[in-house]
């Protein structure tokens, strides 16, 4: 039997919250360890510290080029509450912050 609409309007809600909290502890991981390693003290762009972080993620993929397949995760802006990529995630907001 099929499901009706708003069961899997509930079960994708679900779904969201708990990628949001996710994406929320992977984030503060990686912020973290970046500020552990003196990454907040560094004053550079947040896009060039982004492109960094990608660089580095394709190192750990085994130099495979590829996408998060998330929206706006090549963007650097925080109005999207952490929805950003392990890589963007522990950039999102002022490079000046930490």
């Amino acid at each position: 039997m099929k499901k009706p609409s708003s069961k899997i309007r509930e079960e994708i809600a679900k779904l969201q919250e708990q990628l949001k909290h996710a994406e929320t502890r992977e984030a503060e991981r990686i912020g973290r360890i970046a500020l552990r390693a003196g990454l907040g003290e560094i004053d550079i762009e947040e896009t060039e510290l982004q492109a960094a972080f990608e660089e580095l993620g394709k190192r750990f993929r085994g130099g495979k080029s590829g996408t998060s397949g998330r929206k706006g995760a090549g963007e650097s802006g925080t109005g999207s509450g952490h929805s950003e990529t392990l890589t963007s995630g522990a950039t999102s907001g002022s490079d000046r912050e930490a």
